[in-house]
């Protein structure tokens, strides 16, 4: 098994899950070893250099990938994936969805996802920025869903572990919650304020919010990798 990890907070309540979850030693190694931003795991699924990963869910349209209802969910407000007001238009490298969900909300300025995104907001306040996640639930009344669970191989222990995952209550523990925030240079009060925001069960709500971005993004000649 070969799963690759997002390292960033919004997944931070299944990463100690992982933790604990019951599995071979090795396979909690490679995990630890198979972890970066976004766009790297969407190359490396694709690559087949992993077998599973929560990828972009603009590349989870592929149709090599299986898909199980497990994604990283914005109701509304996300709060990492932010665009910058009165800022030049730029990408952030680390993230295909976020990049295309600016142009279909037709906002001009620069991306910023991720944990770098979530200190920003807490440093510079809301009116610095425009919150995709909030934007997006405005306009269509769907929640926005940045990520989604995809594998090619080993179905059944993904699907397993996904299960007991969502139906699971996970609690941080305090010395984890301190070692994010060192790292991170965030507080654990505004970590765990954060994943209040974040949700990963995905229902038909969720599914056809996917559908419908997937299907803004192909007309506007968006390439999955």
């Amino acid at each position: 098994m070969k799963f690759g990890k997002i390292d960033y907070l919004n997944l931070l309540p299944f990463h100690v899950f992982l933790k604990s979850y019951r599995m071979p030693n090795a396979a909690k190694m490679a995990i630890e070893h198979k972890k970066g931003v976004p766009s790297k795991l969407n190359k490396e699924l694709y690559a087949m250099r992993i077998d599973a990963a929560v990828i972009s869910s603009i590349q989870s349209r592929h149709k090599k990938y299986k898909k199980l209802n497990f994604g990283i969910v914005a109701k509304g407000d996300v709060k990492s994936v932010l665009v910058r007001k009165n800022t030049p238009t730029k990408l952030d490298p680390a993230s295909a969805s976020s990049n295309m969900l600016r142009k279909i909300l037709g906002l001009n300025g620069e991306v910023v996802i991720g944990d770098r995104a979530l200190k920003a907001y807490l440093k510079d306040g809301d009116d610095s920025f425009y919150d995709l996640g909030r934007i997006w639930q405005q306009k269509y009344n769907l929640p926005f869903v940045f990520g989604r669970f995809c594998y090619t191989n080993n179905g059944s222990f993904y699907k397993t572990l996904v299960d007991d995952f969502l139906k699971t209550k996970v609690k941080i523990p305090q010395y984890i919650l301190q070692d994010y925030a060192k790292s991170r240079g965030i507080k654990p009060s505004d970590i765990k304020w954060y994943l209040n925001f974040i949700s990963y069960k995905m229902g038909k709500k969720e599914q056809k919010s996917v559908r419908m971005f997937i299907t803004k993004a192909r007309k506007l000649n968006f390439k999955a990798e």
